[in-house]
């Protein structure tokens, strides 16, 4: 009985001693991971005061200020087109026009009516006394009754609607743009309804997009703005913020535009990427890779007597590469700004540059 307990004892002892040894293993893992023993090589910046420029990111469309459907306001069949979709036009430039046959022989005919008019008044006014060679002197009552039975005001109404009708069967640019959305062919009647094709001015292209409500402090008119449509990102159009809609949406979105300035390569429509830029004046700023989160929270590391330091931080505002410090650095500081991920608290370092 009394060797059983012993062999146990011992055993027991054995386990303990084994146990502390894994235990002390993995600390001594665990320090050479957090610790390890060659120097990290980092790099470092001085802390100052820069100019700290905001950037607000959304998504939209770009829409031209300038753009007008034309349409013809008959439905004879057109004579000719002279342009195509794509087609850069100039102001008065003769785009299509109808068969004026029928548009022409209209006006004549109300030429015509409206001559007999005139004799009609003519005619009223002598059975009132009046002479043809008086006939400025004709009271404005008697002139507005014989213009009435003669049926003048209709002829000349209708003489002016004919007029109209010809002019507009020749569809001029209303100004410098481009041609789309012609799909009409020569031959066809002409529809009244449908656009026969759109003038669009590529120099008053503007993004309209939207900004949370919250964020609305941060934009003003004036403001600068970089766009890029998402089928070519590598084309970075600048312009500036014109107009914000006075109004919140359901969603909580304010729409606001801007202008942007003159590409061939942009066209209406097209779903483009806005950062709006402003400058918010003298910050503390730090590169994004200066900060790295422990246990959920932003760290940077400065640099102390060839030691890593760690420090707590609040972050305020971001663009895309940098941070606002808020709380946790002061300007001096020698920042970290690379070489940081697996740093530890006064580790030792070598500065790279």
């Amino acid at each position: 009985m009394r060797v059983f307990f012993y062999t146990f004892l011992f055993g027991s002892l054995l386990s303990g001693l084994v146990a502390c040894d894994g235990a002390r293993e993995n600390r001594q893992e665990m320090v050479e991971t957090v610790l390890p023993d060659e120097e990290v090589a980092v790099t470092v910046i001085p802390l100052v005061e820069t100019d700290f420029q905001h950037e607000l990111i959304s998504n939209g469309k770009l829409a031209a200020k300038r753009r007008v459907d034309l349409r013809f306001e008959s439905q004879e069949l057109i004579a000719h087109i002279y342009v195509k979709n794509g087609d850069r036009v100039r102001k008065g430039m003769k785009l299509a026009e109808l068969d004026g046959f029928k548009l022409k022989n209209q006006v004549d005919q109300a030429l015509d009516a409206l001559e007999k008019a005139k004799l009609e008044v003519q005619d009223v006014l002598i059975g009132q006394g009046y002479m043809l060679a008086d006939s400025a002197k004709v009271p404005a009552a008697t002139l507005k009754l014989a213009r009435l039975k003669s049926g003048y005001d209709q002829a000349l109404a209708n003489y002016e609607l004919a007029v109209r009708s010809l002019e507009m069967g020749t569809l001029v640019a209303p100004f410098d743009g481009v041609i789309a959305n012609l799909f009409t062919h020569q031959g066809n009647p002409a529809s009244a309804s449908e656009a026969f094709c759109t003038v669009i001015d590529p120099q008053s292209l503007e993004a309209d997009f939207t900004v949370l409500e919250n964020e609305l402090p941060l934009i003003h008119v004036g403001d600068q703005v970089a766009v890029s449509p998402f089928a070519t990102p590598d084309l970075l159009t600048q312009g500036r913020v014109v107009e914000i809609n006075p109004l919140v949406e359901e969603s909580g979105m304010v729409r606001v535009k801007a202008s942007v300035a003159a590409e061939k390569r942009l066209f209406e429509g097209m779903n483009v990427r806005v950062s709006v830029q402003r400058s918010l004046g003298k910050q503390l700023v730090v590169p994004k890779s200066a900060v790295v989160l422990r246990s959920g929270k932003q760290v940077v590391f400065t640099l102390v007597n060839g030691k890593a330091h760690w420090n707590y931080v609040r972050t305020g505002l971001e663009n895309a590469d940098s941070y606002t410090i808020v709380e946790g650095l002061k300007a001096g500081d020698r920042v970290i700004t690379t070489g940081n991920l697996n740093l530890a608290h006064e580790a030792s370092v070598t500065v790279v540059d």
